[in-house]
């Protein structure tokens, strides 16, 4: 069975860099020894995705299509993995910055910026220098892929891409040829920027609508602000 574009295939996989150091999985076993010394249990669970759709590396996904169902061993250059470091992407930040949120910049450390993570790597001067490449950025890596089959079930891929999508489950019903997504209100804008996207993958038409449990609930709220207050005696 060769795997084609927009093929929904389930994975395991581990990858390292080219000394041998584990920085991803979603085998149990290599996620013990990722995160060895943890009190807390570790859990791993099985990776759907679409292939050729941008749901994992392009390196990767440009590897498999074309191939059977089986394992690979996949060495992939920065270029085809996590590209290579800019210098551009190093910056100095004043240290008040930190001080204002109460952090102490110390070299070796990881803070998250705004949804950019930047590694300290040196304080001098009132000032803090921070690396926003990729801590993978300009290394050779290498991932051990085993597929392990490929996902006919049409609801099965629709809740995996729920999932890669909104790193959450949603509710969903396929009625005729449309698909039907119940979400919060104030999701539904962002769910319906993807229309294009389930129509093109599975062919069916989308249509997002508030779900009934929040629509009830706000329909008694509505009911209960409107309601009048007994004055007391």
């Amino acid at each position: 069975m060769t795997l084609q574009k927009k093929d929904f295939i389930e994975i395991e996989f581990t990858g390292k860099t080219k000394e041998g150091e584990i920085f991803d999985s979603n085998v149990k076993e290599e996620l013990e020894k990722l995160h060895s010394g943890h009190n807390h249990p570790i859990e791993s669970e099985p990776f759907i995705f679409c292939l050729g759709e941008g749901m994992f590396l392009k390196g990767i996904e440009d590897f498999l299509i074309g191939k059977e169902i089986g394992e690979y061993k996949i060495p992939l250059s920065p270029e085809k993995a996590f590209g290579s470091r800019n210098p551009g992407f190093i910056q100095r930040i004043p240290i008040k910055i930190f001080k204002e949120h109460n952090a102490n910049p110390v070299p070796g450390l990881m803070f998250n910026f705004d949804g950019r993570i930047g590694k300290i790597l040196a304080v001098s001067g009132g000032r803090v220098l921070i690396d926003f490449n990729n801590p993978l950025a300009g290394k050779d890596v290498i991932y051990n892929v085993r597929v392990l089959r490929k996902i006919e079930d049409v609801n099965e891929k629709i809740k995996a891409f729920n999932k890669f999508l909104f790193k959450r489950d949603l509710k969903f019903e396929i009625k005729d040829k449309t698909l039907f997504l119940e979400v919060e209100k104030p999701m539904m804008q962002f769910v319906g920027l993807f229309k294009d996207k389930y129509k093109d993958l599975f062919n069916l038409e989308p249509e997002v609508k508030e779900s009934e449990e929040e629509g009830k609930e706000n329909k008694r709220e509505k009911e209960k602000k409107e309601k009048p207050q007994q004055k007391s005696q």
